[in-house]
């Protein structure tokens, strides 16, 4: 049967992860979907015997593969690597350490069905953020949600769970896509040539767990990131010399000096 549903997992180091999310992914889809289905980890050349891991669930008969990138790292340039080389009509990005539970696949994939780009979303009503999540995180992700609610309607832009279909990855100017930017899905929310309707963007709400393997990827850098990506959003969707632009930066600035503060106090 044809491939279909492409899923894509940008990974760095995460051996002990591959095989759980393989297994509850294709548990999760069913027989039929499975058949339709793939799984490809984008691999920042961990050599931490990933490329082993997914070579046994292979040849155990899981329709999985792996691309090991010598040449770059980065995980928005991991996502749209995977996102190109996919075969299926329906993509769907998740993040390799079981934060994102492969269990929701199966509604994101059916979001996909009726909805050019579908998110998942921390912050539907009933949702809850895992206990143990600690406090920094909760605040740096609803700061960062706000500063980026000018540029899309979607309630968790920041969620690296989402899915689209590929046509309108095909249909955008590959030149505007900025494959450096920290968050692909505000990135790839606010460029690729999407209706400006409601209806655009269909979100599925999902529990957001702790890391149980791997190393968290947050530190300041990654916030500097996020700013400079922010910054180049307001201008492609703004223009440079719109005074709100200059307003909103200025707020950036603010917001990253007190999460600096933050940081030192905490």
């Amino acid at each position: 049967m044809a491939i279909t549903n492409s899923i894509i997992v940008p990974a760095y180091k995460e051996k002990l992860n591959i095989k759980p999310l393989t297994t509850r992914l294709f548990a999760a889809l069913g027989n039929e979907a499975c058949k339709t289905t793939e799984l490809i980890f984008v691999d920042d050349n961990s050599q931490d015997g990933s490329v082993e891991e997914v070579e046994a669930l292979k040849k155990s008969g899981y329709n999985v593969r792996i691309i090991v990138r010598t040449d770059e790292r980065g995980l928005s340039s991991a996502v749209l690597r995977g996102f190109h080389e996919a075969q299926g009509e329906y993509l769907v990005c998740m993040d390799a350490d079981l934060q994102h539970p492969p269990e929701s696949v199966p509604q994101l994939l059916e979001s996909l069905r009726s909805h050019p780009f579908a998110i998942g979303t921390r912050y539907a009503p009933g949702v809850g953020i895992d206990k143990d999540w600690p406090l920094y995180r909760r605040v740096i992700s609803s700061t960062a949600r706000a500063m980026a609610k000018p540029l899309t309607s979607a309630s968790d832009p920041m969620s690296g769970f989402f899915g689209l279909q590929k046509k309108y990855l095909t249909d955008a100017d590959p030149a505007s896509i900025n494959s450096q930017g920290f968050k692909i899905a505000l990135e790839l929310l606010a460029k690729l040539p999407l209706p400006r309707t409601a209806s655009a963007v269909g979100e599925v709400p999902f529990s957001f767990g702790v890391r149980t393997e791997g190393e968290s990827k947050l530190s300041g850098k990654v916030v500097v990131q996020y700013l400079v990506q922010l910054k180049e959003l307001y201008c492609f969707r703004y223009g440079a010399n719109n005074l709100v632009l200059f307003v909103v930066f200025w707020a950036i600035l603010v917001i990253y000096a007190l999460y600096q503060l933050y940081s030192l106090v905490f």
